[in-house]
């Protein structure tokens, strides 16, 4: 069932709706794009075998697609995360995803927000635009050049180290969630913060509206790590504030 259900998700990860008219609508496309993006992350960062992977197209984008593949446990386990996002997502109590690798030399931050009856209602675009304005088209061309980025970050990063550990943690609209609530695949953490190893650089990759949410991406790596990357990809998003502890938005370098 976990296979079906993701896969429901996945072999249609690229498909655009032509109308984003309801709250659902919105909700998939996210959780499609989540998906995308993830797996484009895991598969260009080598974490996990071909086998691990299908592929699809983004409008012109060729994208790899993570399923489950029994010869590859890990990709198991990460479909399974992504399921307990998916069921946070919709209940509108995730906040903030950190997707990390190693202990931690790059993580990779997802940041919700709920744009219609939810805990926050102006997430502090640049654009300021009411969301009303936000079209289907809108939507697909920040879809489309996330993934984009995304692609050529991960294609001029620096190499991984051979022992990759790959770890999640979800935080919440403490709010509205209640206080005992852990999505299937999540218990409780044990700390708040994230111990970043070397010197950190922040990286705004991308946002994605719709009427009903906004996605966020963000990327910490190791400033050495981004030595060969051409800054003019991410235009004038990357940071380097040295903060050696990540937490949520709480401490978020840029709010």
């Amino acid at each position: 069932e976990m296979n079906s259900l993701l896969s429901l998700n996945l072999q249609s990860a690229v498909v655009f709706p032509n109308k984003i008219s309801t709250e659902q609508q919105s909700l998939m496309l996210v959780k499609r794009l989540l998906a995308v993006a993830v797996s484009c992350i895991t598969y260009l960062r080598g974490i996990f075998p071909e086998s691990a992977y299908g592929t699809r197209y983004m409008d012109d984008v060729c994208v790899k697609i993570l399923r489950e593949d029994k010869n590859c446990p890990g990709s198991t386990q990460l479909v399974k995360w992504m399921l307990g996002c998916y069921d946070a997502l919709q209940k509108k109590y995730l906040q903030h995803d950190c997707f990390c690798l190693q202990t931690i030399t790059e993580c990779y931050h997802f940041k919700f927000k709920y744009t219609h009856n939810g805990p926050l209602l102006d997430f502090g675009s640049k654009n300021k635009r009411s969301d009303s304005t936000i079209s289907c088209a809108d939507t697909r061309k920040a879809s489309v050049l996330l993934i984009r980025k995304i692609y050529v970050l991960m294609q001029n990063l620096s190499p991984l180290p051979s022992d990759v550990c790959l770890t999640m943690k979800l935080f919440y609209y403490d709010e509205v969630t209640p206080s005992d609530y852990q999505p299937p695949g999540f218990k409780e953490g044990e700390c708040e913060g994230m111990i970043f190893e070397g010197e950190p650089m922040y990286l705004n990759v991308g946002e994605v509206p719709t009427p009903f949410h906004m996605l966020k991406v963000k990327v910490t790596t190791e400033k050495q790590r981004m030595e060969n990357v051409d800054k003019s990809i991410l235009k004038h998003g990357e940071r380097n504030v040295p903060v050696q502890v990540l937490r949520g938005d709480r401490d978020d370098p840029e709010e």
